[in-house]
């Protein structure tokens, strides 16, 4: 036996013929196998820490809690591209839809009705275009994405357009399927 105590040992326990060997590993990887080696909390500061830089060049960035939702967002997109973990994809797409609003407000970039709506469309079509391209196919996440970029998209440009043509299109769609039920009966 060496008495280099740092030295990896590996082996397996065999027990047969009254012989039994003993085995043993070191390695330098900690933790359970399969768990993501990302340092989250770093992650998390440095993201966190240059939006805060960004809100001292941008003073109209004051929102904090926007800045945090729009850290941990990017937090998770980065988790994402490292691992390419699909639920990171999706935590980290939505909650940056969801901080983005604000943040767009606060810039002066656009505000008003319909732009959370319109974040949320840009982070499914976002999401479908990752599945695409992987070779997942586009999945409800492109109609989803198409329907919220639509109906938040229609909202800013026209002021009014919600209130009265998105129930119109719901209705005549209803309406549809339900002749499409009631033909089918016949």
């Amino acid at each position: 036996m060496s008495d280099r105590r740092d030295a990896p040992r590996t082996g397996d326990v065999i027990d047969g013929r009254g012989a039994r060997v003993y085995g043993w590993e070191w390695n330098e990887f900690g933790g359970t196998r399969g768990r993501s080696r990302l340092p989250w909390f770093g992650i998390f500061l440095v993201v966190f820490g240059g939006l805060l830089l960004l809100r001292q060049v941008y003073p109209s960035l004051e929102t904090a809690g926007s800045l945090l939702f729009l850290a941990a967002g990017l937090a998770f997109l980065v988790s994402w591209l490292v691992n390419r973990g699909m639920g990171s994809l999706y935590l980290g797409a939505i909650i940056t839809a969801l901080a983005a609003p604000d943040l767009l407000a606060a810039a002066g970039v656009v505000e008003g009705s319909g732009v959370g709506t319109l974040c949320l469309g840009v982070a499914f079509l976002f999401i479908a275009l990752v599945r695409a391209a992987s070779g997942a196919g586009w999945g409800w996440q492109a109609i989803l994405g198409a329907i919220l970029f639509a109906i938040g998209g229609s909202s800013l440009v026209v002021p009014g357009f919600n209130d009265l043509v998105w129930p119109i299109i719901l209705v005549a769609l209803g309406a549809i399927l339900l002749l499409r039920a009631s033909s089918v009966r016949l």
